[in-house]
């Protein structure tokens, strides 16, 4: 792709919760002629269909990114399912790296890498989610003079994302979505500003999220070894101090912020508590089993203590039962899910 214009000439968008429409309202309302390249991340499951929805409404060409292709100005690249989507050079690469914040695609390697490659020529743009990947690779951005753009906290489904943008960095436009393609179109008609080099954690994030190296050595290099283990694979956390922001990665390179790991945290604690249930209802219904065929044998004594055993097996189911009721989900009236409580049937 040419630089010579230094014009802003890479767009990265990243959308999690709710981020369907107002990316439907942005891609429909770039120009055909947009002299950019549009990059985004959703975070989906096994099976996407964001590329064939965008593609239906977008004056662009809209097409899923592949491992190696050259990035070309005029066009729409999706993040495909299971992988990060990273720039490097005026080529893209697919990676299978570590999770981030609970995602793979994941916001923030894509945004880091389109920071490390395109300096001040990016434009970082965040929509609708909940919990805060986007933020630390906004950040990224901020630090090498590109833009950072989200959707009016009012304009979103879920909120979660853009407030923690708007909490910890220094955002440069917020705005409906309605009025972001149009936002897009200006900005990049105009020159870029001065690049500034990289910070050298978010290079040694983004070589983490390429899968180039992985060690407790380099780890160090981002943080403070914490007593906190890492959700995904209960190795030791390393704590990070950025900006005012906390985050966390292990040496296998997981990474989180501070709410990914609490929501991390609260899927595990359901798991352990759904396991916990069904191993006492389980033992209850078998000391049951074993105090009807002892009373049959006429051995009173030993079906009265499988009894006593199955009345504590099922006090103690019933226990667990109700904490489980305790965290059952609340949806508050703007759709979103009370953080809290939102756990009973495990991670949505």
């Amino acid at each position: 792709m040419r630089r010579a214009k230094r014009n802003r000439f890479i767009i990265v968008i990243g959308a999690s919760a709710g981020g369907v429409e107002p990316l439907k309202q942005i891609v429909r309302d770039l120009p055909a002629d947009l002299p950019a390249a549009v990059f985004i991340v959703l975070h989906v499951g096994q099976v996407s269909y964001l590329p064939e929805i965008l593609d239906r409404v977008a004056t662009l060409k809209t097409s899923v990114a592949k491992n190696g292709a050259t990035c070309k100005a005029g066009n729409i690249y999706v993040a495909p399912p299971g992988f990060h989507l990273l720039l490097h050079d005026d080529h893209m690469m697919l990676r299978r790296g570590p999770r981030e914040n609970l995602a793979r695609p994941a916001i923030d390697p894509l945004f880091r890498s389109a920071a490390l490659s395109y300096g001040a020529s990016v434009i970082g743009v965040l929509l609708s989610g909940s919990l805060s990947d986007g933020t630390a690779g906004l950040r990224a951005i901020k630090a090498v003079g590109g833009l950072a753009i989200v959707q009016h906290p009012k304009d979103t489904l879920v909120p979660s994302m853009v407030e923690s943008a708007l909490r910890y960095v220094e955002v440069d436009h917020c705005l409906p979505a309605a009025k972001l393609g149009g936002l897009l179109a200006k900005l990049t008609a105009e020159p870029a500003g001065e690049s500034f080099a990289a910070p050298p954690a978010v290079r040694l994030e983004a070589a983490i999220a390429a899968q180039e190296h992985s060690t407790m050595q380099e780890e160090d290099r981002l943080g403070e070894l914490s007593v906190f283990t890492c959700p995904e694979c209960h190795g030791p956390l390393w704590e990070i101090e950025d900006g005012d922001m906390l985050r966390y990665r292990c040496h296998t390179g997981h990474a989180f912020t501070a709410d990914a790991v609490m929501e991390a945290q609260a899927i595990e604690a359901d798991e352990i508590l759904w396991s916990l249930l069904r191993s006492h209802q389980q033992r209850a219904g078998f000391a049951r089993r074993m105090a009807e065929r002892e009373n049959t044998r006429d051995r009173s004594e030993l079906a009265a203590e499988f009894g006593r055993r199955a009345t504590e097996y099922e006090a103690d189911a019933a226990l667990i039962e109700s904490i489980l009721e305790s965290r059952r989900v609340q949806v508050t009236g703007n759709g979103s899910v009370d953080e809290e409580s939102k756990h009973k049937e495990g991670k949505s």
